[in-house]
């Protein structure tokens, strides 16, 4: 393990305004450094003179590259082009320039969508390119798996402390709510909540409800790139989640108790499920020293009491997609 203080540096999360760049942002305030902001009205980081010219300007020598387009299955099966190009685009982009301004580290923030559809489970970070990827997901994977490559190569050929983490399906405070575009547990947080309000006797579930999936409060994801960052450098990217999982239809039971919704569940089966099974081996994170801190009940509270204070934006704005899954 090799320890990279951030203490009096210069420091840019790249998608500062989506969940995963929003707890960053919150988690950084207790570190000794320099937050670097650039607006998406100023900075469209799709554009590669764009970008190369503001991180010369700027020159942070911390980044965090959380900017990402994101959705659910029905977004990314529907917009491959945009999942695929703007991903790609970010990703390219930014790493280069980081390369091209002397940045000192920088952290790629892939996704647990890379891997195999169908693979062992607990899913280790050899699993990569092993196998066929989910094709309701697949554009957005293949761009991920770009940022991760390019990482490595840029550690190989010009020696750049280029880093990758891959979380797992992240939620919390900040979340999308749209149901068009959305993940499972702010669209399930926000069916529950309009059905609850409605008196509604049952509540659709898109799938079979059987696939079992894991997941992390965003502030946790938050504090573990903070600890990769100050604590982890290789060409080897890491897996970033709680190593346990549970069903759809046991998170919908779950989100139903925290709204209040005592209704029926009823599933949709000619909806996709997506793969059937995602857990992540974090075996590599836990050796290193960082284990999650909030369970799924404690998060699930959190982000509702944050839906209810804020849920007309939160539902309306389809900015918010340009955070990080």
């Amino acid at each position: 393990m090799s320890a990279f203080s951030l203490a009096g540096k210069r420091v840019w999360i790249a998608g500062d305004r989506g969940m995963v760049g929003s707890a960053l942002t919150r988690r950084l305030e207790n570190e000794n450094c320099t937050l670097v902001s650039a607006p998406r009205a100023r900075l469209d980081l799709r554009r590669q003179a764009d970008t190369e010219a503001w991180m010369m300007a700027e020159r942070p020598q911390v980044v965090f590259l959380a900017a990402a387009l994101v959705g659910g299955i029905h977004a990314n099966d529907t917009q491959p082009g945009p999942f695929l190009y703007d991903n790609l685009a970010i990703a390219t982009n930014v790493i280069e320039a980081a390369r091209l301004a002397g940045v000192e580290k920088l952290m790629f923030l892939g996704s647990s969508c890379i891997y195999p559809r169908i693979t062992p489970q607990p899913i280790s970070e050899a699993a990569l390119l092993t196998g066929p990827l989910e094709p309701t997901n697949a554009w957005y994977a293949v761009a991920k798996i770009a940022g991760i490559k390019l990482c490595q190569a840029y550690r190989r050929q010009y020696a750049c402390d280029f880093i990758s983490v891959m979380p797992t399906n992240l939620y919390g405070p900040g979340d999308n709510f749209d149901l068009s575009q959305g993940h499972v547990v702010p669209a399930l947080i926000r069916k529950a909540h309009e059905a609850q309000r409605s008196k509604a006797p049952t509540l659709e579930i898109w799938g079979s409800g059987t696939p079992r999936r894991e997941f992390l409060y965003v502030d946790d994801a938050a504090d573990a790139c903070v600890f990769l960052m100050q604590n982890y450098t290789g060409e080897d990217f890491i897996n970033v989640g709680t190593g346990e999982d549970l069903t759809i239809r046991e998170l919908a039971e779950q989100v139903c108790r925290t709204v209040g919704f005592e209704g029926q569940l009823t599933f949709d089966r000619s909806k996709p499920d997506g793969m059937l099974e995602k857990r992540l081996d974090v075996s590599r994170l836990n050796g290193l020293g960082w284990r999650y801190r909030v369970d799924l009940a404690e998060g699930l509270k959190r982000t509702y009491a944050w839906y209810c204070q804020n849920f007309a934006d939160a539902s309306a704005d389809p900015a918010r997609r340009r955070t990080m899954q």
